[in-house]
């Protein structure tokens, strides 16, 4: 239900020295979300159940193996995760400005990561599937084009939108733009997951 991308560390990483590399955490679909509803962090109406159910799990499998589990919400300043995902050579930048990947595309995230005491296996650098993808749906497919190779991503057009009639497609399916993408069609996203993300993504919509 989880798949990890291997990275060697470097100085400016901001992880202690005593570890070499990180393996990054990321959700595989159909299979995590089923697994998430199950948890207690899920039911017990606190914040955040999702960070928290990640740091239940993650951390003592960090200690298993004498690493350190690190999280995006921890900081500031905050672990590099988009710098990390990039070194990967299995992560990408879309043209529209989010990570995408070949399993799961621009759904691809991460919950957690791993510093390692031993070095990260060299990876073969390797194409963007982006570079080959002739009609690249994600640039087009966004209702009020919040998205662009040129001028980058318009935040204040895409929460006006959201919190139009005619977002709630969005809010409950999950972004259109990253839906688009082929690479993402086998991933698996249920609605429900779709929707508690973009919920916290635009907390307003919950007043």
């Amino acid at each position: 239900m989880v798949q990890a991308a291997h990275v060697p560390l470097e100085a400016s990483d901001g992880v202690p020295a005593t570890f070499a590399s990180i393996a990054l955490i990321a959700p595989q679909e159909p299979g995590f979300w089923t697994m998430a509803q199950r948890a207690p962090e899920m039911r017990d109406g606190l914040p955040d159940p999702l960070d928290r159910l990640s740091r239940r799990l993650v951390t003592p499998l960090a200690a298993s193996v004498g690493g350190l589990a690190l999280f995006p919400s921890d900081g500031p300043p905050y672990p590099p995760f988009v710098s990390w995902a990039l070194r990967s050579a299995q992560i990408w930048a879309a043209p529209m400005g989010l990570l995408v990947s070949r399993s799961a595309g621009l759904w691809v995230s991460f919950r957690a990561a791993v510093a390692l005491p031993w070095a990260a296996p060299a990876q073969p650098a390797t194409p963007s599937p982006c570079d080959t993808c002739a009609t690249r749906p994600c640039l087009s497919a966004c209702p009020v084009s919040a998205f662009s190779a040129d001028r980058g991503y318009d935040l204040a057009a895409c929460h006006g939108f959201l919190d139009r009639a005619a977002g709630q497609d969005c809010m409950t399916q999950g972004c259109a733009a990253r839906r688009a993408c082929p690479l993402g069609a086998a991933s698996g996203r249920h609605p429900d997951q779709s929707a508690f993300h973009m919920r916290a993504f635009h907390p307003c919509q919950n007043a």
